[in-house]
């Protein structure tokens, strides 16, 4: 009769002990950097999954919004958005492209406070900051080059992450197939050569004919 108890007793204690195990999993924090290459999957035909479930802490999450890189003169447009899936369903990442970039926008963040980005496409210019206070570990990254800009838009980061360190790594992850040759600056004309007077048929080099007055 006694070993009945003692046997229930032990089954509490492990299931306990198990659900203890389980609640202290959930609040695991996974501290690994984001990939240093761009891998599939991808959401929205761009973002790697990976890195974007490690700097959100949201795992299978619901996806909004595409890319189109042949519009807008090829400088090319569109977002994509990441949400939680439970709750309200709270929006956590936003990436977006736009075709009105311009280089003086980064001059006055940078000005502002915000760092600058270290170069991710040849011709970029870009900045980085969390938000103040740490509310929700958010961190905001912007890339410009000619009039395509890129921003990066973590609102709901993993506490206990290095924030700004995850969206600086996906501009890295991103750009490079964000940013189309249609953005480059383009190259200054050449001077156009002068033209010489035409030769005489003697050989000579005509001299221009005065004009009459």
């Amino acid at each position: 009769m006694t070993e009945r108890p003692l046997a229930l007793l032990a089954v509490l204690m492990c299931a306990l002990a198990f659900s203890t195990a389980c609640q202290g999993g959930d609040v695991k924090i996974d501290r690994s950097p984001l990939p240093a290459v761009a891998a599939p999957p991808y959401i929205c035909g761009y973002i790697p999954l990976k890195a974007v479930e490690l700097m959100t802490g949201v795992h299978d999450p619901l996806i909004r919004g595409y890319f189109d890189l042949t519009i807008s003169g090829g400088l090319g447009d569109g977002e994509c958005a990441v949400y939680r899936r439970d709750g309200d369903r709270l929006k956590v990442l936003q990436v977006s492209l736009t075709p009105g970039g311009y280089p003086g926008e980064v001059e006055e963040q940078l000005e502002g406070g915000a760092s600058p980005l270290p170069e991710v496409v040849p011709g970029a210019v870009g900045y980085y900051f969390r938000r103040a206070g740490g509310e929700n570990n958010a961190a905001f990254s912007t890339l410009v080059r000619g009039r395509a800009e890129i921003n990066v838009q973590l609102e709901m980061g993993v506490g206990g992450r290095d924030n700004a360190a995850d969206v600086v790594a996906l501009m890295r992850l991103i750009a490079p197939k964000l940013i189309t040759d249609a953005s480059a600056p383009s190259a200054s004309p050449s001077p156009t050569p002068p033209v010489s007077p035409p030769a005489s048929p003697s050989g000579r080099t005509a001299s221009p004919t005065p004009a009459k007055g």
